[in-house]
């Protein structure tokens, strides 16, 4: 979106008509903003100064009243204000933070506080709260064998994670002695032991981009077998915890029905919302994507506030809070931030 210098006038009735459209639902007329800003400013000079702000593209005119109302540049404007020049706090800051560890047992597994989280953002806020799951920790690798079966096929053995054993069968290239195995076990175990499993499936990739010609017999074997028994290793789909669906219905205006049903969908299918998840862990806080600005069409109508919860300083999940561009920032941003900072401290305590 364009950045628009504003005059401190533009910029103060510009907050006064957000905030009032925010709390009533209704556009706002110049004599009601004139009345409700705070400045000493008559309702011509208001109407005048709503014009050209209409005019920039912060404010439209719906078809059914002479009121204004904020488009998302408008919103953009004022929540950007209000990170700028407000100390974000919640009203009563301890006392939700207080609510929220009692909320959040640190003495919950992740998978409990992450479902808890998302209730306790979904009742708090009134709204839809979602929470994506920890992202899975990081698998090493401590011993591998390779044991022959029938034809090509050949048993992997996999010690991970200090003394988690997987067995996997994979089908190899072609038919392996159990010499070669036991050598390409070992070379493995004593180039990678005690290494993620993502950096040693990295470090295969590289040798098999080397030229096939230089490889002896033994690195050959060794790419090929461990490569398959590594392939999927300790993945796990990423998801998320949603609640507070219900708070959606009750709030949707029976013109933007469809829109709420496209929203529910992507809800249910999850690729979008995970996309939008996954640029929020990228954040060093707070992210809130307005409307168009999150890229989906399911999204057009609607806000999502968001930050990043950690383990150990490392991000591994984001959570957020989802409603109409008339959701009360000023109430939503400082929620979402201290459920972050209080669910990192529940997970911290866990570890």
């Amino acid at each position: 979106m364009p950045e628009l210098e504003l005059s401190e006038r533009k910029q103060r009735l510009l907050m006064a008509l957000v905030e009032r459209h925010i709390r009533d639902g209704d556009p706002v007329g110049s004599k009601t903003l004139a009345e409700g800003s705070g400045m000493r400013v008559s309702p011509a000079t208001v109407r005048n100064i709503m014009a050209e702000l209409e005019e920039l593209g912060v404010l439209g005119s719906p078809h059914t009243s002479a009121g204004r109302v904020p488009t998302e540049l408008g919103y953009r404007l004022y929540v950007d204000s209000l990170l700028r020049s407000r100390a974000f706090s919640h009203p009563d800051a301890q006392g939700l933070r207080t609510e929220l560890e009692g909320m959040l047992d640190a003495g919950e597994s992740s998978h409990e506080l992450v479902d808890r989280a998302s209730r306790a953002l979904a009742e708090i806020t009134r709204m839809a709260g979602l929470v994506a799951v920890p992202r899975r920790e990081v698998t090493t690798l401590r011993q591998v064998e390779f044991l022959p079966l029938s034809g090509h096929r050949v048993l992997a053995v996999l010690v991970v994670n200090g003394s988690e054993v997987h067995n996997r069968v994979i089908q190899g290239d072609r038919e392996y002695s159990a010499q070669e195995l036991h050598q390409a076990a070992n070379y493995i175990n004593h180039t990678y032991g005690g290494m993620a499993i993502d950096e040693i499936r990295a470090g295969l990739v590289r040798t098999m981009q080397a030229d096939k010609d230089e490889l002896n017999s033994l690195m050959q074997t060794t790419v090929e077998v461990a490569g398959k028994a590594l392939e999927h290793s300790g993945e796990r789909d990423p998801d998320y915890v949603l609640s507070g669906e219900s708070n959606l219905l009750d709030m949707a205006h029976p013109d933007n029905i469809d829109n709420l049903k496209e929203l529910f969908e992507a809800f249910n299918h999850k690729r979008d919302v995970l996309h939008l998840l996954e640029q929020a862990m990228r954040a060093d806080g707070v992210s809130i994507f307005i409307g168009r600005e999150a890229g989906y069409q399911a999204f057009e109508e609607c806000s999502l506030v968001s930050a990043p919860y950690r383990l150990d300083h490392d991000g591994v999940g984001v959570l957020a809070v989802v409603g109409p561009t008339r959701m009360d920032y000023e109430r939503v941003i400082p929620t979402v931030d201290i459920t972050a900072r209080v669910l990192s401290a529940a997970l911290n305590e866990n570890v």
